[in-house]
């Protein structure tokens, strides 16, 4: 029998059979490949090799394929970075529910993604940058300079109160030159030829002489309507009357500020006073002088041995009786800085200063000078001025902070186990919450029904919304993980009922049609009226008796509109710049609809054509920049374009 099955399995046909038997299996164990993860992913972008720029995204030619992923913390913590900086920007305008609208998350994910799109652009036609440019770029960043100079003791300073090492922001810098290197070079290329600044001169700088007069609103429309009025609006404007989808939910929300903690306990307080005590204590301070002989980076030994001893001669002369220490350094320091106050560094406290300087001034005694310390920026010469020594605060002092801090630090931790509880009581019944809120004694609560647009207490938290309206949470009808709302407050919560979006019929929206039936019975008015002021004063008629006659007021002129002018709004500017240029001896006449019902009507008297001439040579140069600049943006955003056009962009809604 064996013989028989190795006879039967040799030649074309076995091949064709083990090919059949291989294909399943082998995507069984492809699924790995096919399916990319992509849970803690806001985005992931792809590329092609660069030596098959064609090669198709389907297995297995996909595993060419380079993916980079922009990870939801990552982009979270984005987000938080752009919610700060808008927040100080706006102060107390700043809107937290209008800026964690879906449209500023998109945005701000299409920048990530371009930024990625870019740099990996970049690493695939093998961009590269020089050591000298990183070193330039990290030379020039006015954090790491003292008195317009890359200091390298400033440098390591500032990165290690940010927890990064020389290495790590090298490393950073090199990548941001990178990124850039594509779109920079695009960008670079932006020009705008004479003849182009001219014409735009005569465009943008262009003058229009003309007179307006307000047209008020007309008077509300107080005749019914119809039925049948009211049936024609609607099967003509159907898609307004739309209702939104909703959703009603049920949660149950741990309230940190509301629960209720053990009394403070005196010996405990005590003991949290003693474990940090170190935190109650001012540290010692020194104010110091110093006179700085600067060594340059690289000197030679012999360099190193004359500034040493220079700045011994200064030691000497500063310890001589009588020696005016200021005046000295004064006379003699490098440091530009510190030399016109004679030295005087201020107040210095311990890890303020490189390890030698600090060593050397907390040897000294007041009024002490030192031996000539050395350093990166070059041998210093120290005079201790001034002890200010530490004080310890007592108990006493600071028992009212230790109390709040006890008492948040134990609301912290039953908020913690209550919530912890929550989850691990909905987890075992997601399908419904009443369980989980009887096992942890709080209320069930329901809201709703809620739409994407509501703003109001829980529902306006966007957290809320998303959950609320997830695909998940809606067809699962499963509760949700637990969203934070807030310091300390957070909630559970499930959707009970959904009603997706759907057409109204007229019963439902009879009062929105009569009220858009009225409204634009006005605004028909209001059109036919200025079209008639429009008609008459395009067939020759003054203006001011156009205006007399229909009860409005006297034209005012408005000298020198320039595009862009609010006239009272930019669309009152806009109609003015497109109406056509009047000819000779008459007027071109034009009007513009508000927002609020009223209406301008203009007529355009004489238009003065910018002249390039008027400029001066500077405001040429800085208007050609301005437009080339322009330009070389668009050009920069079009190889953006490009070059996803190349890539293959994956987004993950639900970790936005």
């Amino acid at each position: 029998m064996l013989q028989t099955l190795r006879d039967k399995t040799s030649g074309w046909i076995a091949t064709i059979i083990i090919l059949l038997l291989i294909i399943p299996v082998g995507f069984i164990g492809m699924s790995d490949y096919l399916v990319q993860r992509s849970d803690t992913d806001a985005a992931r972008v792809s590329v092609p090799p660069a030596w098959w720029r064609g090669a198709p995204g389907w297995w297995p030619a996909s595993r060419l394929w380079t993916t980079e992923s922009i990870t939801a913390q990552a982009f979270s913590d984005r987000f938080e970075q752009a919610r700060q900086a808008a927040r100080a920007e706006q102060g107390d305008a700043f809107d937290a529910r209008e800026f964690e609208s879906e449209e500023n998350r998109r945005e701000l994910l299409d920048l990530m993604i371009d930024e990625t799109v870019l740099r990996m652009a970049a690493a695939r036609d093998g961009l590269v940058v020089g050591d000298a440019l990183v070193r330039d770029t990290i030379a020039g960043i006015p954090a790491f300079q003292v008195d317009g100079k890359f200091n390298a003791e400033r440098y390591r300073l500032a990165l290690a109160t940010q927890g990064q090492t020389p290495a790590q922001f090298d490393q950073l810098v090199r990548e941001g030159l990178r990124t850039g290197l594509l779109s920079g070079a695009v960008a670079e290329s932006g020009f705008v030829t004479a003849n182009e600044l001219k014409r735009l001169v005569t465009v943008l700088g262009e003058r229009r002489e003309a007179r307006m007069v307000m047209v008020p609103r007309p008077a509300p429309s107080t005749e019914p309507v119809t039925d049948a009025q009211a049936q024609a609006w609607f099967d003509a404007n159907k898609a307004r009357y739309r209702a939104p989808e909703e959703v009603t939910i049920e949660y149950v929300e741990v309230d940190g500020a509301a629960l209720q903690v053990p009394a403070l306990d005196e010996a405990a307080l005590r003991g949290r006073y003693e474990s940090m005590k170190s935190r109650y204590q001012s540290q010692e301070e020194r104010a110091a002088s110093h006179i700085l002989v600067r060594v340059p980076a690289g000197a030679d030994a012999a360099t190193v041995a004359a500034a040493q001893r220079k700045a011994a001669g200064f030691a000497a002369q500063a310890r001589a009786a009588g020696a005016d220490f200021a005046a000295i350094a004064r006379a003699s320091s490098d440091d530009i800085g510190s030399r016109a106050t004679g030295g005087d560094l201020g107040w210095i406290a311990r890890g303020a200063m490189p390890a030698p300087f600090e060593q050397a001034l907390y040897a000294l005694s007041v009024g002490q000078v030192s031996e000539p310390v050395r350093t990166d920026a070059g041998w210093h010469v120290i005079q201790l001025r001034e002890l200010k020594a530490g004080a310890q605060q007592t108990f006493e002092e600071v028992r009212d902070t230790l109390a709040r801090e006890e008492q948040q630090s134990a609301r912290e931790r039953a908020f913690s186990e209550l919530a912890g509880k929550l989850v691990d009581a909905v987890n075992r019944n997601p399908s419904s919450l009443a369980p989980a809120a009887r096992a942890v004694g709080l209320p069930l609560r329901t809201l709703g029904p809620l739409t994407r647009q509501s703003r109001d207490g829980l529902a306006g938290n966007p957290a809320v919304l998303r959950a609320a309206f997830g695909e998940a949470a809606i067809e699962d009808r499963t509760a949700s993980s637990l969203i934070e709302v807030g310091p300390d407050r957070s909630v559970v919560l499930r959707v009970t009922q959904h009603a997706p979006e759907r057409p109204l019929t007229l019963a439902q929206a009879r009062a929105r049609v009569d009220a858009d039936v009225r409204a634009d019975r006005v605004r028909k008015a209001q059109q036919a009226r200025v079209d008639a002021l429009v008609k008459r004063l395009k067939a020759g008629e003054a203006f001011e008796a156009v205006a007399r006659a229909e009860g409005l007021d006297a034209p005012q002129r408005v000298p020198g509109v320039q595009r862009g002018a609010p006239l009272p709004t930019p669309a009152v500017g806009d109609a003015v710049f497109a109406a056509p240029a009047p000819r000779a001896g008459a007027a071109s006449a034009g009007h513009a609809l508000l927002d609020d019902g009223r209406a301008v009507v203009f007529t355009v008297d004489a238009v003065q054509p910018g002249r390039l001439d008027a400029l001066s040579q500077d405001e040429r140069t800085q208007l050609a920049e301005q437009i080339a600049s322009g330009r070389a943006g668009e050009e920069a955003q079009a190889l953006a374009r490009a070059l996803r056009r190349q890539m293959r962009i994956e987004i993950v809604d639900a970790n936005l």
